[in-house]
């Protein structure tokens, strides 16, 4: 059994608001089809198939996809009748939009503040002009 510290930690790789670990919404997102799958959806539900067509992949392969972002909580899948649909559920990609702008952010501060080190030593090691001749 784990010591109580150990259970109650948070994952670090978890979102700010506890929703399921960014690992799993980058990975998902990594690949193409799945990528060309949340634009569509983004739009709005459509049925499996029509997810499906412009991809030069099987239906088992589309299944697997739509599976992989649905592990993630990025859609949720329902059945009408014979008919298979999926519609996009925003929250997880706005934690990993968040999750991008806090690192962009960061990082941002940190590349400005370098430059305006690098300005400053750059202006230290300006030789000061001669007295009496032109530059």
């Amino acid at each position: 059994m784990q010591p109580e510290s150990a259970r109650t930690r948070p994952d670090p790789t978890a979102s700010a608001t506890g929703h399921q670990p960014l690992d799993e919404i980058f990975a998902a997102l990594s690949d193409p089809i799945r990528r060309d799958i949340i634009e569509r959806l983004a739009q709005g539900p459509c049925s499996v198939t029509e997810l499906g067509a412009p991809h030069d992949v099987s239906a088992p392969a589309i299944s697997k996809h739509l599976a992989v972002l649905e592990r993630c909580g990025l859609i949720v899948r329902w059945k009408t009748g014979r008919v298979h649909y999926c519609r996009l559920v925003a929250l997880p990609l706005a934690d990993a939009a968040s999750w991008i702008e806090q690192h962009r952010a960061f990082w941002s501060r940190q590349l400005d503040a370098l430059g305006e080190y690098l300005e400053r030593e750059d202006e230290a090691c300006d030789p000061p002009p001669k007295a009496g001749r032109p530059e």
